[in-house]
């Protein structure tokens, strides 16, 4: 007897948690590279693929560590200005950017760096490929609060991949392209996952 669940050939995941009603086609200007910590690949909570799916700039790549070879070509292909997503410190100040590096011809010339994990996975990553510590960072200020209502946040400022992926985006692209729907579809998502948690007893 065969036990495996039936998935949708388009989102990958088991007919009742479907992401498919939640994909918002958007044309994003600059290119968004996800590197996955493979704990993640598989979770049902997890929103990446549904920013994958929606995206039409969006690549994603698992690993915990990956070779110095395959970061110098990811990172340096097409001669783009490479740009990490990840709170500064002292020794990585976030790069500040104006409208007038925001324009759609700019913002091509631009990719976004995001690591997906648990920040306790992201920290290893970043510790684990010292190629990342070498980019620049973009840090997100004054984020509305998370939407993520599933996921257990250790600080009020910690978002899911989507959301901060959305917000870098709109920073970057000086709020050209509007990625509102997408959130607003990441709610039903959350929703959906909500609907799925037995209530405790």
């Amino acid at each position: 007897m065969n036990n495996k669940r039936a998935c949708c050939p388009r989102c990958a995941r088991p007919m009742r948690t479907c992401l498919c009603q939640w994909i918002v086609t958007t044309a994003n200007h600059t290119e968004l590279i996800i590197l996955q910590h493979p704990l993640e690949v598989n979770n049902a909570k997890n929103s990446a693929r549904l920013l994958q799916l929606s995206l039409g700039n969006c690549r994603v790549y698992e690993g915990e560590t990956f070779t110095d070879d395959f970061l110098h070509n990811l990172i340096l292909a097409d001669d783009k200005k490479a740009l990490l997503l990840f709170p500064q410190t002292p020794d990585a100040p976030s790069q500040q950017f104006t409208p007038a590096d925001s324009t759609p011809a700019h913002c091509a010339q631009q990719r976004l760096i995001m690591l997906d994990g648990t920040w306790r996975k992201c920290r290893k990553m970043l510790y684990l490929n010292p190629i990342l510590q070498q980019l620049p960072r973009l840090s997100l200020d004054h984020c509305p609060p998370s939407r993520y209502h599933i996921r257990k946040a250790h600080a009020d400022n910690q978002l899911s991949t989507l959301e901060a992926s959305c917000y870098a985006l709109q920073q970057l692209e000086n709020n050209a392209v509007d990625y509102h729907p997408l959130l607003t579809a990441f709610d039903g998502f959350v929703a959906q996952q909500l609907a799925l948690i037995p209530p405790q007893q």
